[in-house]
């Protein structure tokens, strides 16, 4: 079988992450490598109030992973993860292989080196309907008007 690179998203449970966050996170990590994957990125995404409670939980510590590993093995992974009490919910979604390096690149924090511009190029888009904007407009209106009679 060929090894294709997935992203891991868990939710744990904030409560025993906050006990054991060291602990809750290896657990994660072990099942990756039990499964025979390689673990690329793991990391804390955030900690969040669910939009409705999971297993009696209204926070969820979201977790995020990617690895490498055969299709086969996310069986097993799934089945670990349903029979855990730290993970309220997992999702896994299958990398394409054309976007890997970039996206385990910003995972982890660095800039990509491949951007065509440079951020301070792009142009800032307004929102016209902002009600701020319209009252420094009138009043940059109003200083233009007073400029052009001083002349």
């Amino acid at each position: 079988m060929s090894e294709n690179v997935y992203e891991g998203m868990y939710i744990f449970d904030s409560g025993r992450y906050a006990r054991d966050a060291a602990g809750v996170t290896s657990r994660v990590e072990k099942m990756v490598k039990g499964a025979g994957g390689e673990l690329l990125v793991s990391r804390l995404w955030e900690e969040r109030r669910l939009a409705y409670p999971i297993k009696g939980n209204r926070k969820g510590t979201y977790w995020l992973t990617y690895f490498r590993a055969d299709t086969q093995t996310l069986t097993d992974m799934n089945r670990q993860c349903q029979i855990s009490e730290d993970i309220l919910r997992h999702l896994y979604v299958k990398v394409d292989e054309r976007i890997v390096d970039a996206v385990v690149s910003h995972a982890l924090g660095r800039v990509s080196s491949e951007s065509p511009k440079d951020v301070s190029d792009t142009p800032v888009d307004r929102d016209l309907d902002d009600d701020d904007d319209d009252a420094e407009d009138e009043q940059s209106e109003e200083e233009l008007a007073s400029a052009g009679e001083a002349e």
